[in-house]
């Protein structure tokens, strides 16, 4: 598809204001987790409370699903994604006030659903770009997310080079992400996929919310779940593995961590380029294969560069998952999206927690090994799923270079 002066720059204006929504999802997660220990000293809180309020989050998140598949047929992606964007910066100016432990949960949980809307909502814009368009881009749209990760723990760093205060920290993130929305406002897309790309016979269907998701949806929600645990395992577990079963020395050991983020960041970034060429079918089949059998060689293999091959292996290769997954269920509608969403956050939530039961019944290494199966299942469900034919490619510099 061959686009004029005026469509690129259209492309372009979307594609950066729908990039601030996942930037801003990014930025105000690792924002207040970047302030735990400053919350733990505050309200004088020990470790399991820690662990409850940090799963408090995924649990309004992961319940938020009938909520937000109202929403999004209601208000559309477009004012959804702006009002839950504004809704976690008010979640940041009440955790700096928060007087107590059970106010503090309650504002975790309202947190979880926000980001629950946000996530779907942010999803859909960038599924409808890519329709509207027929350019890939939701890979590049998800690296932003680490992006907006990494300068919030900046920031963090920087504020505390000057103050310990919750108000001043959280209040500045606010008023950052204030500006985000509002300047994202103009190029946010007027309508959603749901509305876009629904079938035309499921239109007198919309009454029944009760109905069971189609098997499709299912198979979707599968793989979304199992890439998830994967991801957030490798976070959780990376670097104890490294420490506890390789032996790494301590300088070493969070390289688990930086290893698995940076390539995911790095894929995400060219992953749309290869969506063009070979298929978001095939990008999702092979790229879990790859993460699983790369993972399970380095957990037969040992020592600690292996280990780390193995863990580039599971980041270049899970990178794409999610976002070829979300394009795939926008296609079915906003209730798919919801659904395939509030699945995923359930495996981000539950899944280094069953790695953990695993590892203490058995071993870390068979912990690790399950993680490398999950991977694995992924591809399994790929093979069950409709994708959508490869778009054309997404814009590089030749586009650039072309006059309207």
């Amino acid at each position: 598809m061959h686009m004029t002066s005026p469509a690129r720059d259209e492309f372009r204006r979307s594609q950066l204001a729908i990039g601030a929504l996942f930037f801003a999802l990014g930025f105000q997660y690792a924002t207040w987790v970047s302030r735990v220990p400053a919350l733990k000293a505050r309200l004088d809180l020990g470790e399991a409370q820690i662990g409850l309020l940090l799963m408090t989050c995924g649990i309004g998140a992961a319940v938020s699903f009938p909520l937000v598949a109202v929403l999004m047929r209601r208000f559309g992606s477009r004012l959804l994604s702006m009002l839950s964007a504004l809704a976690l910066g008010v979640v940041l100016l009440a955790l700096s006030v928060v007087p107590n432990y059970p106010v503090t949960l309650l504002v975790l949980f309202c947190d979880g659903v926000a980001v629950g809307c946000l996530n779907v909502a942010m999803n859909a814009q960038g599924a409808a770009l890519e329709a509207r368009f027929e350019r890939t881009t939701m890979s590049r749209l998800h690296a932003t997310f680490s992006a907006g990760s990494l300068l919030a723990a900046l920031l963090a760093s920087g504020v505390n080079a000057f103050t310990g205060s919750l108000a001043v920290h959280f209040g500045l993130a606010a008023g950052l992400l204030a500006v985000l929305v509002s300047a994202a406002r103009p190029g946010l897309l007027a309508e959603g996929p749901a509305e876009a790309a629904e079938p035309v016979e499921q239109a007198g269907k919309k009454a029944r919310r009760f109905a069971l998701p189609a098997a499709a949806t299912l198979w979707m929600g599968l793989a979304m779940v199992f890439g998830t645990v994967t991801e957030g395992a490798m976070n959780d577990w990376s670097a104890l593995y490294l420490k506890d079963v390789v032996d790494a020395g301590a300088g070493l050991a969070p390289l688990g961590i930086a290893v698995v983020s940076v390539m995911m960041v790095c894929a995400r970034i060219f992953a749309d380029g290869w969506r063009t060429r070979f298929g978001d079918g095939r990008i999702v089949r092979t790229g879990s294969l790859l993460a699983g059998l790369g993972l399970a060689l380095a957990l037969l293999t040992g020592g600690v560069v292996p280990t780390l091959l193995g863990f580039a292996c599971v980041g270049l290769g899970v990178a794409a998952v999610t976002p070829c997954v979300y394009v795939a269920a926008a296609r079915q509608g906003s209730d798919a999206l919801s659904l395939v969403a509030a699945m995923g956050t359930t495996g981000l939530l539950a899944g280094p927690a069953v790695i953990g039961f695993i590892a203490g019944g058995t071993s870390l290494v068979w912990g690790m090994a399950a993680v490398a199966a999950s991977a694995a299942v992924v591809s399994l469900c790929a093979t069950r799923i409709t994708w959508p034919q490869p778009a054309t490619p997404a814009l590089e510099p030749r586009l650039t270079a072309e006059t309207g």
